[in-house]
């Protein structure tokens, strides 16, 4: 893990000032001497810089982020606590954990913090700038508030503003972590309890009925309780606060909820339009949190862009999940580029009457 330090004032969208900011990235492969083969990989939320670990199925020696070819880069964000300053660190000003009292973060603070990494570390340009989720979140944004610096862009299970559906699910969780009587404490270890309810809470818009049906239902007709589903919430529950921070959490979910690309741009099909890289966007078909009509939404705005839709029993996961089904569709939209326009079929979000036409729908 490598890890920046800039020492000067980083101010945020809030009007917020951080004194200094560190951030951690992990890098795979080379940078080429053109300095044209940079694949930067943004995180989803609970996620790291570690992104050939959590999406091993497409980074690695052969695969379609081959790291014999590509400079594969991995940020982690502003306000995690993998590294990047956040609410797990020091505040230099009063030399005391920032805990709840970290500021209000925003994607595009994010982008801006990763801005200045890429500076930074001197790349000109980008080559693919990929992410999905909160991760498609941020680039999409940089995108649009940096046009000229994404060659290729590649947006999975995300959207262009946070849905009211996206928002209640994430207060729902921070309300389960505020309900934990260690919250206010402000210590390493406030809200542990509180966050495995968060994510108990999340995983039900992660997944779908059938992935829960076909893995966690009961074999023994008999059983009145100790369900596989309950054990289920709870362990998931018990993994996230055994690596994860309460209090990242939840600047993390507010960061989220900020996410609108057209804030102060004239709306987000204005915003869409200043995009200039290459886009493809992939949608996950069984996505109950980001359903496929905001994917759609983007490539519909984004001029040229192209669309796919991955068919998936996991849900918003798949985007994570079906590498099987995503790596033939990102090589060749990255080695063909011109995808045959074709009507989007089987997608009953669309509103009624509407003809929605996107390149590429049907030749991945």
């Amino acid at each position: 893990m490598n890890v920046v330090r800039f020492e000067q004032e980083f101010t945020l969208e809030s009007g917020a000032v951080l004194p200094e900011m560190t951030i951690a990235y992990e890098s795979y492969g080379h940078l080429n001497e053109k300095g044209d083969n940079v694949v930067w990989v943004c995180h989803a939320l609970t996620g790291n810089a570690h992104a050939a670990e959590w999406w091993d199925g497409l980074i690695g020696s052969g695969k379609v982020l081959d790291i014999d070819k590509y400079f594969v880069i991995c940020a982690n964000v502003l306000g995690s606590c993998y590294g990047t300053t956040g609410p797990d660190h020091t505040n230099p000003r009063t030399g005391e954990l920032y805990g709840k009292d970290f500021p209000l973060v925003t994607i595009r603070d994010m982008v801006n913090a990763h801005e200045l990494l890429r500076q930074h570390l001197n790349i000109d340009q980008i080559y693919l700038l990929i992410g999905g989720s909160l991760g498609g979140q941020q680039a999409l944004e940089w995108a649009i508030s940096y046009p000229e610096v994404p060659q290729n862009l590649c947006i999975l299970a995300s959207n262009a503003k946070h849905s009211a559906w996206g928002i209640a699910f994430n207060e729902a969780q921070r309300m389960a972590i505020e309900a934990d009587p260690t919250f206010h404490s402000n210590a390493p270890e406030s809200g542990k309890e509180g966050l495995e309810a968060a994510r108990a809470i999340a995983m039900l818009s992660y997944r779908t009925y059938s992935i829960y049906d076909e893995k966690q239902s009961e074999t023994n007709p008999d059983k009145i309780d100790a369900f596989r589903a309950a054990s289920y919430q709870r362990y998931q529950g018990t993994k996230l606060q055994q690596r994860f921070n309460a209090y990242a959490y939840m600047t993390l979910s507010k960061a989220m909820d900020s996410h609108n690309v057209g804030r102060g741009r004239g709306g987000s099909e204005a915003a869409l339009r200043q995009v200039k890289a290459n886009t493809l966007v992939i949608s996950i078909g069984s996505d109950l949190l980001f359903p496929a009509a905001e994917q759609l939404f983007i490539a519909e705005h984004i001029k040229g862009a192209s669309y796919a839709n991955v068919e998936s029993i996991f849900g918003h996961d798949g985007f994570l999940t079906e590498y099987e089904q995503i790596a033939p569709m990102l090589d060749k939209w990255l080695h063909q580029k011109k995808a045959t326009i074709s009507r989007v079929k089987n997608l009953h979000l669309i509103k009624p009457g509407k003809n929605l036409i996107v390149p590429g729908s049907e030749k991945f």
